[in-house]
């Protein structure tokens, strides 16, 4: 493991159970968090299709490191669960999905007072949402996206008060350019980011062409450039949508294998919320530094 992953002790607790209605499936969590360290901001972590609260350590053990914790669930569409798209239940996953972190952060200092010492080390008015590809558009909900029906209407608000900022990673864009099969599948894929008003980080990759698109790589920046601000992009030119391995290592899913770049998002996400949390500005300077140095590579956009 990369030498910057272990720089700091973590812990990780699971699996802990988080009360529900209507699931069926128990909503189960894990929690990583520093060994020591106080007044400890809080990450909850959607993570993307099929996946579970087991994956995506080399982002959620950096974060850790950086002096997070962070709360992972297992949504109803995970691997484990085997709900696949021809299951009655999966119409309205996408719901559960964002039920599951709202039930984490109703719940959150009951889940924290399982880990033994963490509660007193945790500040719980800091409390940010991050996801990753379905997850992100989970997490944006939360930030006050909305979701568009057929007709263009707006869903209902699914934003939390408890989330004072968020990061999305290869976020779904707009609605009107989906393929056939996204559009028999997954509706849901409609987002309206005209209410996103919490500030909020995009990150998205310059090679990351959709299957669920008709767009090119500038599908997943709409996030930043439709919702109000404040808002940040963090531009990866040779990033996919696995942006070098986030869900682990040498994975099935990884399209562009590169422990260079999830060290990248992981360090963009940590520095980002740090400073808009009001922690510390120095990792968020020093990265807008790295990527003026390295225009071509790496942009950082703000409005």
């Amino acid at each position: 493991m990369p030498a910057d992953q272990i720089a700091r002790q973590i812990v990780s607790v699971k699996p802990l159970t988080v009360p529900t209605t209507d699931r069926r499936v128990p909503l189960q969590v894990k929690v990583t968090a520093p060994a020591n360290g106080d007044r400890l901001p809080v990450i909850v972590f959607s993570h993307g299709n099929a996946w579970s609260m087991d994956g995506y350590a080399p982002l959620v053990e950096r974060w850790a490191a950086a002096g997070f914790v962070v709360v992972q669930p297992t949504h109803l569409d995970s691997r484990r669960h085997r709900i696949g798209f021809d299951d009655p239940r999966f119409a309205g996953i996408w719901r559960v999905r964002i039920a599951d972190l709202h039930a984490i952060l109703d719940c959150l200092g009951d889940i924290l007072d399982q880990v033994s010492g963490l509660p007193v080390r945790v500040d719980q008015h800091s409390v940010a949402v991050v996801g990753h590809s379905w997850g992100a558009q989970t997490a944006g909900a939360l930030l006050g996206a909305r979701v568009l029906d057929a007709a263009g209407t707006p869903g209902e608000s699914f934003a939390h008060p408890a989330v004072k900022a968020g990061a999305l990673i290869a976020a779904t864009g707009t609605g009107d350019s989906l393929t056939p099969f996204a559009v028999e599948h997954l509706p849901f894929m409609r987002p309206d980011y005209t209410s996103m008003t919490t500030p909020a980080l995009v990150i998205a990759g310059g090679k990351d062409q959709s299957a669920m698109s008709t767009r090119g790589p500038d599908w997943f920046t709409d996030a930043f450039h439709l919702s109000p601000a404040p808002k940040r992009l963090l531009g990866i030119a040779d990033g996919e949508h696995t942006l070098g391995g986030l869900a682990g290592e040498a994975v099935k899913e990884t399209t562009d294998e590169d422990p260079a770049r999830v060290a990248l998002v992981a360090g963009a996400a940590s520095a980002y919320l740090l400073d808009t949390l009001g922690l510390d500005t120095a990792p968020w300077n020093a990265l807008t530094k790295q990527a003026a140095d390295c225009a071509t590579t790496l942009t950082v956009d703000t409005k």
